[in-house]
């Protein structure tokens, strides 16, 4: 222990660890700051996992689209622990998102986001879109057949997105199709670009939380002034203020600890998911499904009429966006406490209850190709030229019909293609089969040219017929 002592004096002495992490320690917290307020922390607990568990895979790892699928049985299958080390990263990613969402939640209904600590707010929004962008990279990672298609929906929604949405699609993707550009983007992203902005966004966050101070419990009756909050707050630190360490500090590690804890045990009693199998452009059999944090907004998309879908995917997110940015501008004094809000309980209650209804929903729908759609009938194909009767028997042949709809016969996965030469230019088309999107696969892999050119032709004869 003398050893150690003197070790730990030395260092001090010459780093001034003490004087920097003294103050800090010390600095003094609001009375009753309860066990709602571990959630942050919490969060921050399961992120230093993710980094030792992610550095770890890094290292094995290979991200190249020959060796990325077999690296990871390898990791799985093989390796001592192997299958433990992804099991915690993936529980990790799991409780990050948890955990950052409750955080939110409790700031919100608390109004904490008020006077004076609307950045922390902001900040803390822009952490929780990281930590899901964090979670949506990751999964392409497996590089299997779930993986990689759930990756090529992200990015064709991403690709609605008026203006900037074909730009931002081919940066997600690294081109117009999903390759070896997608897996290395993808891996930077993850490994590098989004931990190093989750690093910067903590750091000015936690700097706000201790410059701003932890917000006091809300009382009924005492709401926010911007002209006098600094100084009743600095009048009730030092009436009634506490240390942090130990007083508030416990609470964060006991409960840190505990999700790492609970964190481990999933990862060794369920491990991590399922690898399905390789990527293949051409299956039919792709059935996409996001991890369970994102699998809502999955259901979502999937149940919501196709003629709001594009105005949904282009705004929705906007619009959430502004509001979470620009609602402690708009709202930054006034009342904090809850029963003084009831609007703002039944946000959440309601925001909760769509998210699980969603999800739920995500869970036991399946929105599987309809394997027993007969070929057209040829009432339905008419009287077209070869070309488009070749291309009627390849919709068959190829399984088009297994999710597309023409006049009454086929699928529901896709949209209906009674009509679509009204709504799509034979440019449309091809590109679209080529390159799929959405749940379609990419067909440009599988088709010769003629086919294409076939299949093209008789889609194009699916129109409305001409008014007399």
């Amino acid at each position: 222990m003398n050893k150690l002592k003197q070790l730990w004096n030395w260092i001090d002495d010459r780093s001034g660890i003490s004087e920097f992490i003294g103050p800090l320690a010390r600095h003094p917290v609001p009375p009753g700051s309860t066990w709602w307020y571990v959630f942050g922390s919490a969060t921050l607990f399961a992120f230093i996992l993710q980094i030792i568990t992610g550095v770890a895979l890094a290292l094995i790892y290979q991200p190249t689209t020959e060796t990325a699928y077999e690296s990871l049985r390898y990791i799985t299958y093989q390796m001592p622990l192997g299958a433990v080390l992804r099991g915690v990263h993936f529980w990790g990613a799991s409780a990050m998102i948890l955990l950052v969402g409750i955080h939110m939640i409790r700031v919100y209904l608390m109004a904490a986001f008020k006077y004076p600590r609307e950045m922390s707010w902001i900040t803390g929004s822009f952490l929780l879109i990281l930590t899901v962008a964090m979670g949506f990279t990751g999964q392409l990672l497996r590089w299997d057949d779930n993986g990689v298609w759930s990756a090529i929906v992200g990015a064709q929604q991403a690709g609605r997105i008026p203006f900037i949405g074909t730009q931002l699609a081919h940066f997600l993707m690294g081109g117009e199709t999903l390759g070896g550009v997608t897996l290395s983007r993808f891996f930077a992203f993850h490994v590098f670009l989004i931990p190093a902005f989750i690093f910067l966004f903590i750091g000015i966050h936690i700097y706000l939380v201790i410059r701003n101070g932890i917000s006091e419990p809300p009382k009924a009756g005492q709401p926010v002034d911007p002209g006098t909050y600094r100084a009743k707050y600095r009048e009730m630190l030092h009436r009634e203020g506490v240390p942090f360490y130990p007083d508030a500090a416990w609470r964060d590690m006991a409960f840190g600890i505990l999700v790492v804890l609970a964190v481990l045990a999933l990862g060794v009693f369920s491990g991590p998911p399922e690898i399905g199998k390789p990527p293949d452009p051409s299956s039919i059999h792709a059935n996409p499904r996001p991890d369970w944090y994102l699998l809502w907004v999955f259901a979502l998309f999937a149940l919501m009429p196709r003629k709001i879908e594009s105005l949904a995917i282009a705004f929705a997110p906007l619009i959430i966006g502004l509001i979470m940015v620009l609602m402690p501008v708009f709202s930054n004094k006034g009342e904090r406490s809850a029963l003084r809000r009831p609007w703002a309980i039944l946000i959440v209650v309601i925001m909760v209850t769509v998210v699980g209804s969603f999800w739920v929903a995500g869970i036991r729908a399946s929105w599987s190709p309809d394997f027993s759609a007969r070929p057209l009938a040829p009432a339905v194909i008419g009287r077209v030229d070869s070309a488009a009767q070749a291309g009627a028997r390849l919709f068959s042949a190829k399984a088009c019909i297994y999710c597309h709809r023409i006049a009454g016969d086929g699928g529901l996965r896709g949209p209906d293609l009674t009509f679509v030469a009204d709504r799509l230019t034979p440019d449309d088309i091809t590109l679209k089969i080529v390159n799929g999107g959405g749940n379609m696969p990419a067909f440009g892999a599988v088709l010769t040219r003629t086919e294409l050119n076939e299949l093209g032709a008789f889609l194009m004869t699916r129109k409305h017929p001409p008014r007399r």
